[in-house]
């Protein structure tokens, strides 16, 4: 359980407890009304009512309660996410380098075998008590720098930030094809056609916005370097082959390449963002992978 605290400042002295908790913890109204309810706010060490009367100096502790969906939590695999690949761990939340081919999440066909089992063995979690929430998620395919949220309250603060100039994401893809321009903008709306995973370029879609610079060449492919403004699913896959640079190996928008069993050209490399909770700043960058990187040479 993770608990959060605060002192009352002198400008919140005479507030109740209904105003300054949901402000300066940023809780959403359901969130305050599910602490209420289960007397997770305490000041000075006593559960008080949401009418509670402040006073300058007085210590706020919220407890966060854990989610109910991990309940539901399988046991742990006998191979946990190599500690390399842990890059940034605090009580709110986490930074991994997820390999490829590997599923963020499970789904109906993927039911163990994906990095929330392997985060939860190198965490030596408890499965009913491991709480794991992708921040910004990565197709089964790409690789690269993963957040996940420890807790809903960082996960809700950390959602608000993602599309904002908050929490910068950026990609490497080796294309099949070299773009016109050096640098450009790709500012093209992706809908989805039919019940399938597949996305295309439609008028009526919703607007994607993909920003690219060509970092270097070699014969027919390019390494591109990708900022993303919107978070469309198969973004960048979807624009790039709208260009005629479709990714390297990329089985559903492209052709895949036997040097890339079950991956594409992807790779999550550079993360910015600010801890929800203590307000640090942090910036995480990582290389290429050698096997995309062998494409280029």
């Amino acid at each position: 359980m993770r608990i959060l605290t605060h002192t009352v400042t002198p400008g919140d002295d005479g507030r109740a407890v209904r105003s300054v908790v949901p402000r300066r913890f940023s809780l959403g109204r359901h969130a305050f009304r599910r602490l209420k309810v289960i007397g997770a706010i305490r000041v000075n060490g006593q559960t008080v009512r949401a009418d509670h009367i402040l006073r300058a100096g007085d210590v706020i502790e919220i407890a966060l309660p854990s989610d109910e969906a991990a309940q539901a939590m399988p046991a742990a695999p006998e191979a946990p996410l190599p500690p390399s690949r842990l890059r940034y761990l605090d009580d709110d939340l986490l930074i991994v380098s997820k390999g490829a081919p590997l599923p963020t999440l499970p789904a109906r066909h993927i039911a163990s075998g994906t990095l929330r089992d392997q985060v939860m063995a190198m965490l030596h979690a408890d499965p009913a008590a491991f709480v794991y929430h992708p921040v910004n998620r990565l197709d089964k395919g790409t690789s690269g720098l993963l957040c996940i949220a420890r807790h809903a309250h960082a996960q809700r603060l950390l959602a608000r930030q993602l599309h904002t100039g908050g929490f910068v994401r950026e990609y490497l893809a080796v294309t099949q094809g070299v773009p016109a321009a050096p640098q450009g903008t790709i500012d093209t709306p992706i809908a989805r056609p039919g019940a399938g995973v597949r996305r295309i370029v439609r008028a009526d879609g919703q607007r994607a916005v993909t920003h690219y610079r060509i970092e270097r060449t070699f014969g027919e492919r390019a390494l591109l370097r990708l900022r993303l403004k919107t978070g469309r699913t198969h973004q960048i896959r979807v624009h790039l082959a709208h260009i005629g640079c479709p990714i390297a190996g990329d089985y559903l928008y492209g052709t895949p390449l036997d040097a890339l069993p079950g991956r594409f050209a992807l790779h999550s490399a550079a993360i910015r963002l600010t801890q929800p909770i203590t307000g640090e700043q942090i910036a995480l960058d990582e290389p290429l992978p050698p096997d995309l990187d062998a494409l280029l040479t």
